[in-house]
């Protein structure tokens, strides 16, 4: 442990990972022209893509984590670099289903390759990628993710 993480609690720990996490990925995937909220959405495309998916900007918010309006702003952006292709759903006229376009393929490929390395620097303390250590500490980050958070504090009492 450095100075700065001795005796931190877990939330302060999981803030600075998810921000170095954040900032390690943006400066990666910027020589391809992208940010880390650009690569999260174009790598889940990517992985639904290969399952045969063609998600709702609605079901790509729900898997990534982001906010619907931040799906949307960012899929236009993509879709103004010729990245990704925008369309109306079929069976839902309300909703827009995205998919990569050959360069988006192109580019996320590269993307996930880079990402990768930094993936794999990141869990080598651990025994890299397919370490037993990995699979127990993947196995703790969703349990995380799954617990639920309630929004309301002690701080929120009713006003008289």
């Amino acid at each position: 442990m450095t100075s700065t993480t001795e005796g931190a609690t877990a939330g302060f720990l999981v803030w600075r990972l998810s921000t170095k996490w954040r900032v390690a990925v943006d400066r990666a995937v910027a020589p391809l022209g992208l940010t880390h909220a650009q690569y999260a959405l174009m790598a889940s495309l990517y992985g639904m893509g290969r399952s045969g998916l063609r998600p709702s900007q609605r079901r790509l918010a729900d898997h990534t984590g982001l906010e619907p309006l931040y799906v949307s702003k960012l899929a236009r952006a993509l879709e103004a670099a010729g990245l990704i292709t925008r369309t109306r759903d079929p069976n839902d006229p309300r909703a827009v289903q995205l998919s990569l376009t050959e360069e988006g393929c192109d580019v996320t490929g590269r993307a996930i390759t880079v990402v990768q390395g930094l993936l794999d620097q990141l869990l080598e303390p651990l025994g890299g990628q397919d370490s037993p250590r990995t699979r127990q500490f993947t196995r703790e980050l969703a349990a995380l993710l799954d617990a639920p958070l309630d929004p309301h504090t002690e701080n929120d009492e009713e006003q008289p």
